[in-house]
C-alpha cells in the first residue's frame, strides 16, 4: 500500500503533508491551471477531505520503477457519487512531486467544483498560515 494511501485512509493530514515534495504541482480536476506547492497543496487535500463524504480507494496500481501510482477512488459529494483517481508521482527522495486528480461523472465534477469553491477562501488562509 502506498504511504499516501496509508495516510489518507487514517485521516493523517500531517503525513500526508510531509510526503509531499516543497514543489509538487497539484492539477485539480475542476482548476485549469495547477497549483504549485506543499503548502497549497496540503490546504487543497484538507479542503477535499471536508467535502468528500464515504472517501475511500477501490484500487491501487504501480509502475514496476515505484515512481508512478495510481489511486482509484470512490466517494460522494453532496450525496452524488463520484469516481476518480489519483496519479501520484514521486521524486528520488519518494516524495510526491505531481499529483493529478481526475473524477467523474460530469455532474459529480460540478459537484466537486462547487463544494470546494465554497471552500477555497479557507484553503487560502490556510495555505497562507502554513508557507515558509
Amino acid at each position: 500500500m502506498h504511504p499516501f494511501r496509508k495516510a489518507v485512509e487514517a485521516d493523517d493530514h500531517r503525513a500526508i503533508e510531509e510526503l509531499l515534495a516543497e514543489n509538487v504541482v497539484f492539477s485539480s480536476p475542476v482548476a485549469f491551471r495547477p497549483y504549485v506547492g506543499k503548502a497549497i497543496t496540503a490546504a487543497i487535500l484538507r479542503g477535499v477531505g471536508r467535502v468528500f463524504e464515504d472517501f475511500h480507494y477501490v484500487r491501487e496500481m504501480s509502475t514496476a520503477d515505484g515512481r508512478d501510482h495510481a489511486l482509484e477512488f470512490k466517494a460522494k459529494v453532496d450525496g452524488m457519487d463520484v469516481h476518480g483517481c489519483d496519479f501520484l508521482h514521486v521524486d528520488e527522495r519518494g516524495l510526491i512531486d505531481d499529483f493529478v486528480v481526475m473524477v467523474r461523472p460530469l455532474s459529480a465534477a460540478q459537484a466537486l467544483s462547487a463544494a470546494m469553491g465554497a471552500q477555497f477562501e479557507r484553503i487560502r488562509r490556510e495555505a497562507a498560515d502554513s508557507a515558509p
